[in-house]
């Protein structure tokens, strides 16, 4: 399993480095971005988007073309675009969330930018969310792009993760610390 997962990771490195260095060839890294950051939230929101770049099932021609169109009508540019048809010709589309993310953190890294992923369990408002960067760029010294993600299950709170460092202040990790400690008490 081990050597699946690291395989998938090294391909997409190197899809994220190639299309990385076209986008700046091309001078069109934010472009680039945006448009994979179109591509995360698609197949975070469509589970056919996400089924056509896993599925053995279908060609290389019609996973070619299929995601093709579906990129279209949401308007992502020619070359990312032109990307994922290769990506899909060498059968390397199930590893198109990873080559985004990849290729994102490069970007922010060479911007000597920090992500912080915070799960909240609502969404917050542009003024929250706000206050929660311009704090953590006061803890962190950086600049700081928030990855924002809502999970109800949490009732309450924030969980934000930086790097390796963890903050969870979310009410259901506090009635879940709660609970243990009246169990062993």
């Amino acid at each position: 399993m081990a050597s699946i997962i690291s395989g998938s990771e090294g391909i997409a490195a190197r899809y994220a480095q190639a299309l990385f260095e076209l986008a700046d060839e091309a001078k069109a890294l934010d472009a680039v971005a945006e448009d994979l950051r179109k591509i995360k939230q698609l197949l975070a929101d469509s589970e056919d988007f996400a089924r056509l770049v896993t599925s053995p099932m279908l060609s290389r021609a019609d996973q070619a073309a299929a995601a093709d169109r579906v990129l279209a009508s949401v308007e992502v540019g020619d070359l990312v675009r032109r990307f994922v048809g290769v990506a899909a010709a060498n059968r390397r589309l199930f590893a198109l969330d990873g080559m985004a993310d990849t290729y994102l953190a490069e970007l922010a890294r060479r911007r000597g930018e920090v992500t912080a992923s915070v799960t909240a369990a609502h969404a917050l408002t542009d003024a929250q969310v706000a206050t929660l960067t311009d704090q953590l760029r006061q803890s962190l010294g950086a600049k700081v792009t928030v990855d924002l993600t809502v999970d109800p299950a949490l009732l309450g709170g924030l969980i934000v993760r930086v790097g390796s460092r963890m903050i969870d202040s979310s009410l259901k990790t506090k009635l879940d610390k709660l609970q243990l400690a009246l169990k062993t008490a």
